[in-house]
């Protein structure tokens, strides 16, 4: 299920009624991080998984790094969705794979089997895969928290 990852809700539980300081990896004050790795996953990385489940599915598919503010995103708290600010392209597929992207998370690592999930959700509209092809996440694209 896309959502908040489980360390991420225990966290927040911590904080709000145990007062109780996020864990040093996941503390994102203002001035702590800067950017956020935005991963492409053909299926739900789920509540438990990394941000390396799922992801990907062409050799020269990376994480790209966007601005943790109001620069990189925009997003919506009535209907828990969020969007870029300004277009994310991945780089361009030159295999044969193929394959649709479905869901999105966002991390702290550009490291490609790792990487806590922050937070993840399914894609609209998803986005088709194929050799040549540059998936891109548009200002008209989103994520929607489950």
């Amino acid at each position: 299920m896309a959502g908040f990852s489980d360390q991420i809700e225990a966290d927040t539980l911590n904080l709000y009624l145990s007062a109780k300081n996020l864990s040093t990896d996941l503390a994102i004050a203002s001035t702590t991080i800067s950017g956020l790795w935005v991963g492409l996953h053909t299926a739900d990385p789920g509540d438990t998984g990394t941000q390396g489940v799922s992801e990907g599915g062409y050799g020269q598919y990376t994480r790209i790094q966007t601005t943790r503010s109001t620069a990189g995103w925009s997003s919506s708290t009535s209907l828990g969705q969020a969007s870029p600010v300004a277009n994310i392209d991945f780089p361009q597929n030159t295999s044969t794979s193929t394959g649709t992207f479905t869901h999105a998370s966002i991390g702290l690592t550009s490291a490609s089997t790792a990487g806590k999930v922050l937070a993840s959700g399914s894609l609209s509209p998803t986005i088709n895969f194929s050799q040549n092809v540059t998936p891109r996440l548009t200002t008209g694209s989103s994520f929607t928290l489950d």
